[in-house]
């Protein structure tokens, strides 16, 4: 077991999502992880019926325990919720671990719908979580959102890219599952270059948790020292093998199979 990630997001009593689907991501990645819950949620794989945050207090005393003695080698976040939990989060992370690598995936609503940010906490998000995130990863309907337009194409992927770049991240990997064919394009941006990912489309209603799996996939990549890119290429397989490898559970949404095997052979 190889690099430790704290954690910083929302509990989905699913198990498809949340703080469950990033512990279980950077487990099966070997890496080890670690948790501050900002939230508990009732949720299945219908939606979220109810959301109990975490007092700030505690929150903070989650972070600051952890990171004061086992320490980080990357950092994510997930579910903030609120612009007083933005802070607090950012506020510890100044305050213990403002070297290291942060994975910063920008929950705003759940897969069935539900809000998981509140409207006014955006530009506290972009105030305070972007300009420390190492990267940044929106699917599009977050992205529009961040960004101010709408994005209907790969083309208009590239302009969120550079608006997304301009509020500070040091990157941004921007998914592209929201948009129709059959292809899914994800774009990784830097400061320096732009890189296309492209994937045949998986036909499967079990997509519940692929923002925070995938996140956190990243995370343990950049936790065990493996490059931004290298760990994205990871994680985007990982994504992959454990989307078509789903259980099938539950009526709505349904998780995927975060034990799956990656192959190892994928970044050679």
């Amino acid at each position: 077991m190889k690099g430790r990630v704290l954690i910083i997001a929302g509990s989905d009593s699913g198990g498809g999502a949340g703080i469950q689907a990033d512990l279980k991501a950077v487990t099966a990645l070997g890496a080890f992880g670690m948790t501050a819950i900002t939230a508990l949620t009732a949720q299945n794989t219908l939606g979220v019926h109810g959301v109990l945050p975490v007092p700030l207090e505690f929150l903070r005393q989650q972070i600051a325990v952890v990171l004061d003695d086992l320490g980080a080698d990357a950092l994510k976040t997930g579910m903030l919720a609120d612009s007083a939990t933005i802070d607090a989060v950012c506020d510890e992370i100044a305050a213990r671990a403002p070297a290291v690598p942060l994975v910063a995936d920008p929950v705003m609503v759940a897969k069935g719908g539900h809000p998981l940010l509140v409207p006014a906490a955006a530009e506290t998000l972009k105030r305070r979580l972007l300009p420390i995130a190492t990267v940044l990863t929106p699917n599009l309907p977050e992205a529009e959102a961040l960004c101010g337009f709408a994005i209907a194409d790969v083309g208009a992927m590239h302009q969120a890219a550079k608006a997304l770049l301009a509020l500070g991240p040091k990157a941004v990997l921007l998914k592209g599952g929201h948009l129709p064919g059959d292809e899914v394009v994800d774009l990784l941006a830097t400061g320096t270059r732009m890189e296309i990912f492209r994937d045949r489309r998986i036909a499967t209603r079990h997509t519940h948790g692929t923002g925070c799996t995938l996140a956190s996939a990243v995370a343990a990549g950049l936790a065990q020292g493996m490059s931004l890119r290298d760990s994205v290429i990871r994680a985007r397989a990982y994504v992959r093998a454990a989307i078509a490898a789903a259980p099938g559970y539950g009526a709505g949404h349904g998780p995927l199979n975060h034990a799956v095997t990656c192959d190892p052979g994928v970044l050679r």
